[in-house]
């Protein structure tokens, strides 16, 4: 296992989170589908010839929304399946990471989606006596050379 886990399973969290605002936006639609009118010249109830109003909901479009709705769901459904083993894995990961203070960093940027700045101020809470602060630019560097050692140590292998 190597980085690409960790990239795959935030890519994969962006993924679900566009599809569940695609299928947010189907339903705002299918709550209040679009009324169309039109008329048309024809025979009334009166037997009068004329002009007649028909308002109403375009059913093929409305039809096409709903079953793309439908699509929406079971993607979503396999997307969130897939997302857990990937979280499995990520975690899997992050725990073979031998310093703990390496592992906290890697969850909160990695699992939790959180900035290098949100990181290093979640740190520094967790870490208050530190002599050195966290920083956004150490917390990201110290990402940078694991990467590099753990890169590095897989080649010689």
């Amino acid at each position: 296992m190597d980085k690409n886990i960790l990239v795959q399973y935030c890519d994969m969290k962006k993924e679900i989170k566009d599809i569940r605002a695609r299928i947010r936006k189907l339903d705002k639609f299918l709550d209040n589908p679009p009324i169309v009118s039109d008329t048309v010249q024809g025979s009334r109830k009166d037997g009068t010839i004329g002009l007649i109003k028909i308002t109403g909901i375009p059913d093929p479009l409305y039809t096409r929304k709903l079953n793309m709705r439908e699509r929406y769901w079971m993607l979503l459904e396999r997307k969130e399946a897939e997302l857990l083993e990937l979280t499995c894995q990520a975690e899997e990961y992050i725990q073979s990471i031998p310093k703990s203070e390496l592992r906290i960093m890697f969850r909160l940027y990695y699992i939790d989606g959180l900035t290098w700045v949100q990181v290093a101020h979640r740190m520094n809470g967790m870490f208050p006596n530190r002599r050195i602060k966290y920083t956004e630019d150490n917390c990201w560097r110290r990402n940078q050379r694991f990467f590099e050692n753990v890169g590095s140590c897989q080649e010689e292998t």
